[in-house]
This record gives structure tokens, C-alpha cells and sequence, in this order.
């Protein structure tokens, strides 16, 4: 399956974290992610990752673009609620995507996690019945 990764700047450690933890899952997936979330997760964990642009460059758009294909089969988005972000357009537009196309969507560690153990039970292989 693919899997796009997306981490606010306070919450890039965690995605690390996250990503380390759960290696083990997402090493039998493909991953992307914009530029520097990318970069600090294949550091992190060995893992290849695709990266979009930075965030701020257009990587947002670029995985909006993937999703609204009906190219990414999940997506764990760590936002940071609290900041005021001047990428808001660019959150909203990806979860408005995901609800479209009915991707499953984790924008906090709780829903990740949960995410990728279904992943692991195969619950989420219906994915496979829906693509293109």
C-alpha cells in the first residue's frame, strides 16, 4: 500500500518516533512524504521514502494531487492544532481529499498508531478493491 507521511514542525520528532516504532509495518509499504519530514524519517529508520517538495515548496499540493488520483491508500498527517499555521488551506484541502476519496486519515499519534495495526491485521486491504 502506499502511505503518505506529513508532520508540522513540532511534530516532526514524533513522526521519527513513530516511524522507528512501527518500521517494522511500514517496511512492507511504500512511503511518501513531503521533502523534510521524508528526510528526517528514512534517516531515522533506513526506510526509502519518496519525497514530495518541502511543504512550503508545493509537497502539499503534490500529495493532494497523488491522493485525488486515488494513489494513496493512507495517510498520517501529525498536526500541530495549537500553532497557527499559515499552511492551513493546505491541511484542510488534504483531509477534504481523503474524505472524498475514503482514505483513512490519522492527524494525531492515537489514530496513527491504531491505523497502522489494522494495516498490520489487514483490515484495510479493502484499499486494494478501490483502486483505479
Amino acid at each position: 500500500m502506499n502511505i503518505a507521511l506529513v508532520a508540522h514542525d513540532n511534530k516532526k520528532k514524533l513522526m521519527e518516533n513513530l516511524c522507528v516504532a512501527y518500521r517494522h509495518i511500514l517496511s512492507k509499504h511504500r512511503l511518501y512524504a513531503t521533502g523534510t519530514t521524508g528526510q528526517l524519517v528514512e534517516d531515522a529508520t533506513g526506510l526509502q521514502v519518496r519525497k514530495y517538495l518541502a511543504g512550503h515548496l508545493g509537497g502539499g499540493q503534490q500529495m493532494g494531487a497523488q491522493i485525488a488520483l486515488n494513489d494513496i491508500d493512507l495517510v498520517i498527517f501529525l498536526r500541530d492544532p495549537i500553532s497557527q499555521s499559515q499552511y492551513e488551506p493546505d491541511i484542510v484541502s488534504i483531509m477534504q481529499l481523503c474524505d472524498v476519496h475514503n482514505i483513512p486519515l490519522a492527524s494525531n499519534l492515537a489514530s496513527a498508531e491504531a491505523l497502522l495495526m489494522a494495516l498490520e491485521q489487514g483490515y484495510l486491504d479493502w484499499r486494494n478493491n478501490v483502486k483505479r
